[in-house]
């Protein structure tokens, strides 16, 4: 639906309920409890998927009897619009919620009517909506929303708030891939890690990587105390579980970033008794499709202005290709966008003239970044591919054949024998942009951004590297801004 018609719309008047007569299917029965565990800054690297040097017995169950998409891909590579369009099943540009940690200064921002945060659909229904931090739920749980929400959104951080019979909707949120000093039983060792061929064989990347695979297994470890707590509290075959994560790994190419390695992420759905277990399901899903599948099995009115779609019932349809885009991100200002549809890779740069690996304080800050500024500066990076993310013009268009090039090595967009293909990918993110009413079209006031700036730089005042490195950065931004790059 175009965002001005359901601007137009109304929160009472724009309510369907998909699966017809899902109420009265299910009134006899207890609704499921609908459970969210979300892991941060992981790819497609747990055991179901191939990874080799990881043991995921958790998760891996989880795939073994329930549902895997394995082509899922989130909306946002970072922490804030990813979490901020999944909560409402809502692009983030749709929403304005698509620069990284908007609107935390002076300037607020308000949901458009009649979009609302997911928890409130359940609270309405008589769930208890609750958001915790780990399998005990004894901190609040990551929220990172770039928009104004209740207070009260959530009953608490853990499920055993609700009252006796009463269903809940809980969000388990992982530390995931942020966690690289994880401990695990049999730690990978770096000396066996192969690095994507994007990547200089460096012992420093092989380190890192090594850290974050064992960061893969402690998520692992994670989701096997939160199944068994469900399970010695009676809950687990009345549970729908949904398994994922925010977004791909922390790493130069990964996260912030429109390739496989930042969007492509794990999607598990396991509900024993409602839908049938082992199978692999290969249509195109974005991530916000979590959020109108969690109310389809709740029984739960799907309102109709939401971009999010159910993946079981009746009413469930395929998506043709799947929209990821990429937004200021933190002192950073860029843009991008991607289509994948088919075997294709579309990739539009709004600022060519910028490098792809622009300053940004935060992934400056990683061991890794700092290695390949350094093997770059030495002149160790010439004719490899990691050479291009210093490459200043940058390709405005990039587009990869995954059948034939997974890695996406191969810019295929200057090529006649792709002109059809490219022009198909071309008009669909150009209608998606209309169609959506893409926020990312309207550059920034430089009001909104000093004032997330100065909320940044007060949030850091006690290490004075990163902000001596960010307000360089804020001042190359605004210099590039005024040289029209």
């Amino acid at each position: 639906m175009r965002r001005r018609t359901f601007l137009k719309a109304s929160s009472a008047g724009a309510l369907t309920l998909f699966g017809g007569s899902l109420y009265n299917a299910w009134a006899s029965q207890t609704r499921p409890n609908i459970v969210w565990i979300i892991a941060e800054d992981i790819s497609c690297h747990f055991g179901y998927q191939g990874e080799p040097l990881v043991k995921t017995p958790n998760v891996d169950r989880l795939a073994r009897e329930g549902v895997v998409f394995d082509a899922v891909y989130v909306t946002c590579p970072v922490c804030s619009p990813s979490r901020s369009a999944l909560i409402t099943g809502m692009y983030q540009t749709t929403i304005g919620a698509h620069n990284h940690r908007s609107f935390r200064g002076t300037i607020k921002h308000d949901l458009p009517t009649p979009v609302r945060p997911i928890p409130e659909y359940f609270k309405d229904a008589g769930y208890y909506v609750c958001n915790g931090a780990d399998s005990e739920a004894k901190n609040q749980g990551k929220t990172d929303y770039n928009f104004n929400y209740p207070e009260d959104l959530y009953n608490g951080t853990d499920y055993s708030g609700a009252a006796p019979g009463q269903p809940f909707f809980m969000q388990f949120q992982l530390r995931g891939g942020k966690f690289r000093s994880a401990s695990v039983e049999h730690p990978v060792s770096p000396h066996k890690v192969v690095l994507p061929p994007y990547y200089p064989g460096d012992a420093v990347m092989r380190e890192d990587w090594a850290q974050y695979l064992n960061s893969v297994m402690y998520v692992d470890k994670e989701v096997g105390k939160i199944l068994s707590r469900l399970e010695a509290d009676g809950h687990l075959r009345n549970t729908v579980v949904f398994f994922t994560t925010d977004h791909g790994i922390s790493h130069i190419r990964g996260k912030q970033f429109l390739y496989e390695e930042g969007t492509h992420v794990p999607l598990i759905v396991w509900a024993p008794g409602r839908i049938s277990g082992g199978n692999i399901r290969r249509e195109w899903v974005a991530h916000i499709d979590i959020a109108a599948t969690s109310l389809y099995f709740a029984g739960i009115a799907i309102s109709e202005h939401m971009e999010s779609r159910p993946l079981f019932g009746p009413n469930a349809h395929l998506r043709e290709f799947v929209i990821s885009a990429r937004d200021r991100c933190d002192e950073t200002v860029d843009r991008l966008r991607s289509v994948r549809k088919g075997r294709f890779t579309y990739i539009r740069n709004f600022y060519p003239d910028r490098p792809h690996l622009q300053p940004n304080a935060y992934k400056d800050s990683k061991e890794i970044v700092k290695r390949l500024r350094e093997l770059y500066a030495e002149g160790k990076l010439a004719g490899h591919p990691a050479e291009r993310f210093f490459t200043v013009p940058r390709p405005r268009e990039e587009l990869y054949d995954r059948k034939t090039d997974p890695w996406e090595l191969t810019n295929l967009a200057d090529d006649p024998a792709y002109s059809e293909t490219l022009a198909d990918l071309r008009g669909i993110l150009d209608s998606w942009i209309r169609e959506t009413n893409d926020q990312g079209q309207t550059p920034e006031t430089e009001e909104v951004y000093d004032a997330d700036m100065a909320v940044y730089l007060e949030s850091r005042k006690n290490e004075p590297e990163y902000i001596q490195t960010m307000q360089r950065n804020i001042a190359q931004m605004k210099a590039w801004a005024k040289e029209g790059k």
